[in-house]
C-alpha cells in the first residue's frame, strides 16, 4: 500500500537558500503530482517585456481580453516557449482542459487563448504562463524531505493577481511564516 499524497492543487513555496537561482523566492502551483512525475507553474515571475495583448496579437487572435496589459508569467525552465492558460473551471475545453485542485484548470490550446477574448464565455480568472517546472520520479519527494519547499493551500488572489513581488511573502504568511524571520540555514535538532 502506498502512502503517496498528491500535491496537485497546492502551492510549493521555496525556502531561502534553495540552491537553484531559477527558484529563489518561487511560488509554484502544482498542477500534476503523480508517483512518476510532477508539473507545476511558477506564479510570481512575469516574463520580461511581454503581456497578454501582445501574445494574442502575435497569434492573430481577434478580440480583446479583460486585461490586455496582464503580465504573462514565466512558469518554469522547461518548455519555455510552450503556453498554458491557467484558469478557473467556469470555462473548459472538452478533451483539452486538465481540472485540478479546487476550481482550477490548465489548458494548452489555441481555443483557450481565443476564449480569453470572448466576454460571454471567458473564464472568471485566468493567466497565461510560458514554460513549467517539472520533476522526475521521486525528485520532488526528495526535495520535500530536504526541506527545499514548504507547501500551502492556494489562495485565488495569490494565484491570479498581478502583485508578483509579494507572492512569496504572502504564500509564507498563509502558513504562519514571516518571510523576514525565515533563515536559509539548515540544521538538525
Amino acid at each position: 500500500m502506498s502512502d503517496f499524497a498528491s500535491l496537485a492543487g497546492r502551492l510549493l513555496v521555496a525556502m531561502p537558500g534553495i540552491g537553484d537561482p531559477r527558484f529563489e523566492h518561487a511560488v509554484i502551483l502544482m498542477c500534476v503530482h503523480a508517483p512518476g512525475h510532477a508539473m507545476g507553474l511558477r506564479l510570481d515571475q512575469p516574463a520580461p517585456g511581454i503581456n497578454l495583448g501582445q501574445v494574442l496579437g502575435r497569434l492573430d487572435i481577434a478580440g480583446s481580453p479583460r486585461d490586455p496589459d496582464q503580465a504573462v508569467l514565466s512558469g518554469g525552465p522547461v518548455d519555455r516557449e510552450r503556453g498554458f492558460v491557467l484558469h478557473t473551471t467556469d470555462w473548459q475545453a472538452p478533451d483539452a482542459s486538465l481540472p485540478f485542485g479546487d476550481g482550477l484548470a490548465l489548458t494548452a490550446t489555441r481555443e483557450a487563448l481565443v476564449a480569453l477574448t470572448d466576454p460571454e464565455s471567458r473564464p472568471e480568472r485566468s493567466v497565461l504562463v510560458l514554460g513549467y517546472a517539472g520533476w522526475g520520479e521521486g525528485q520532488l519527494e526528495d526535495e520535500l524531505r530536504e526541506n527545499v519547499w514548504l507547501t500551502s493551500e492556494p489562495d485565488p488572489d495569490l494565484i491570479f493577481d498581478g502583485d508578483h513581488g509579494t507572492k512569496w511573502a504572502r504564500a509564507l504568511a498563509t502558513i504562519g511564516v514571516d518571510a523576514a524571520r525565515l533563515s536559509g540555514q539548515a540544521g538538525r535538532a
